[in-house]
C-alpha cells in the first residue's frame, strides 16, 4: 500500500511544479514514484560539476533534499500540514565526472511532528556515490 495521501499525484504533476526552481535549472527530473519511494536523476554537466571536473559536494545535496523534501510533502494531507528540511547530513562517497546520477529517497520514520528520510545516489554503474539522511519538520497550516 502507498505511503502517499495524495492519490492523484503523478510524475508528470511533480515535473510541471518543479519548473522554474533549482531542480528545473540543474536539470533535476523526478522519474519513478513507487509505493514507499521517489526516484529522480540529475546530469553531471557544467551546471553541477566543480572546478575540477567533479560532481559537486553540493549538488548530491541538491538532489537529496529535493528528493527528500518532495517525498515527505506526499506523506501529508496538503490542506493540514508541510514539511520542511530541518537537518541533512550527507556523506560523499565517490564522485563521477559525466553521466547520469539516479536519487532514491525511502522513509525511516513518517511521524506527526518529523521524518526522516534515507537517500542513495548511484551512477549508471549502480556505484554508491552518495548516502543522505533527510530530517523534516512538519507544521500545520495555519502556525
Amino acid at each position: 500500500m502507498a505511503i502517499w495521501k495524495l492519490p492523484e499525484i503523478n510524475i508528470e504533476i511533480l515535473q510541471r511544479q518543479n519548473r522554474g526552481t533549482m531542480l528545473e535549472h540543474l536539470g533535476i527530473d523526478i522519474t519513478e514514484l513507487g509505493e514507499d519511494y521517489i526516484k529522480g536523476t540529475m546530469p553531471v554537466d557544467h551546471r553541477t560539476r566543480q572546478p575540477m571536473g567533479l560532481l559537486h559536494g553540493g549538488a548530491h545535496v541538491v538532489l537529496a533534499e529535493s528528493l527528500g523534501s518532495i517525498a515527505a510533502n506526499l506523506c501529508l494531507d496538503n490542506t493540514k500540514a508541510y514539511a520542511l528540511g530541518l537537518d541533512i547530513n550527507s556523506n560523499h562517497i565517490k564522485s563521477s565526472r559525466e553521466g547520469i546520477v539516479t536519487g532514491i529517497a525511502k522513509p525511516i520514520h513518517i511521524g506527526n511532528k518529523t521524518q526522516v528520510w534515507e537517500i542513495k545516489i548511484v551512477d549508471e554503474k549502480q556505484q554508491l556515490l552518495n548516502i543522505s539522511r533527510l530530517t523534516m519538520m512538519v507544521l500545520s497550516i495555519g502556525n
